[in-house]
């Protein structure tokens, strides 16, 4: 497994950027595979492609990556020339991982940039079909299911041949079938590992893939206390109760040991991403030790 950190671009409390990206200086310096950046116009949040270039020119190993860009925020041509500047800034470095939104959530952030909820997995799908033509030519115009160009301009080629690794956030029986025909990789966050195996088994790659995962963690010694932060966590951000959304993702606490174990039971995954579950910045940053201890009882 390689394991990456979220870095909590989105907590209300944040007043200095510039401890994001001190933050993922120490994950890399921890031994972390890579650092992440989410997207959302429901909460105030430093934008994750903006945060993510600052965090390109602080490391110089580790992944960065989106997770997840909604790619329906963004106007599809300029979106693609800006992760192409991204890519080149980070030397190749980028993963991009794109979703569709909440069901019961997204559905304001939709409204207020004009896309249809109602289309987001076909819009979704158009944008990476024109990013990756953008990427590898020259295409003078592009007509989707839902997005239609006559004339489109140049865009410089990305780092990597063919544009950075494009993963989909997603488990319906849907979402499993794009992804094997368009992504390169999956990521989705299931709180049931057999639930994990089951959709991985179901998709069926036609390029070279990436199975990974996100989790959200909490490492205390006290498992009560741990639940107590997660459930703050779960209203802070969600508006929903921990019996919820535990019920949707994967959320695990307790000492090291039984938070390695949980993330070990998701073996078929060769990308674990982790969110640390606490509202205050400080909680965050004294988390990172700890969590970078299950990551070394993993690796």
């Amino acid at each position: 497994m390689k394991f990456g950190l979220l870095v909590p671009a989105g907590l209300a409390q944040l007043r200095d950027v510039s401890a994001l990206v001190d933050l993922a200086r120490e994950a890399e310096r921890l031994g972390f595979d890579s650092v992440w950046a989410g997207d959302s116009l429901v909460r105030a949040r430093v934008e994750p492609l903006t945060l993510l270039t600052a965090v390109a020119q602080a490391t110089e190993r580790v992944t960065v990556g989106t997770a997840v860009l909604l790619p329906a925020f963004r106007h599809p041509v300029q979106a693609a020339l800006t992760l192409t500047s991204l890519d080149l800034i980070s030397g190749g470095r980028l993963v991009v991982g794109v979703g569709a939104g909440f069901p019961g959530f997204s559905e304001p952030e939709f409204n207020l940039v004009g896309v249809r909820f109602k289309t987001r997995f076909s819009h979704l799908d158009d944008v990476v079909r024109l990013w990756r033509e953008l990427w590898t030519g020259s295409p003078r115009s592009f007509h989707g299911k839902v997005l239609h160009y006559d004339w489109l301009p140049d865009v410089p080629r990305p780092a990597r041949e063919g544009g950075p690794p494009i993963w989909l956030a997603g488990a319906t029986p849907s979402a499993l079938r794009r992804a094997g025909e368009l992504y390169d990789g999956w990521l989705p966050y299931p709180p049931d590992p057999a639930d994990y195996a089951r959709g991985l088994a179901a998709i069926r790659p036609v390029r070279e893939f990436t199975p990974a995962l996100f989790a959200t963690v909490y490492v205390d010694d006290d498992a009560d206390r741990g639940r107590a932060v997660l459930e703050d966590y779960a209203q802070g951000t969600y508006q929903r109760p921990l019996s919820v959304i535990g019920g949707i993702q994967t959320m695990l606490t307790g000492p090291a040991p039984v938070v390695a174990a949980g993330l070990r039971a998701y073996a078929d995954a060769d990308h674990v991403l982790i969110r640390i579950g606490a509202i205050d910045p400080s909680a965050v940053a004294e988390q990172l030790p700890r969590v970078a201890e299950v990551v070394s009882q993993l690796t």
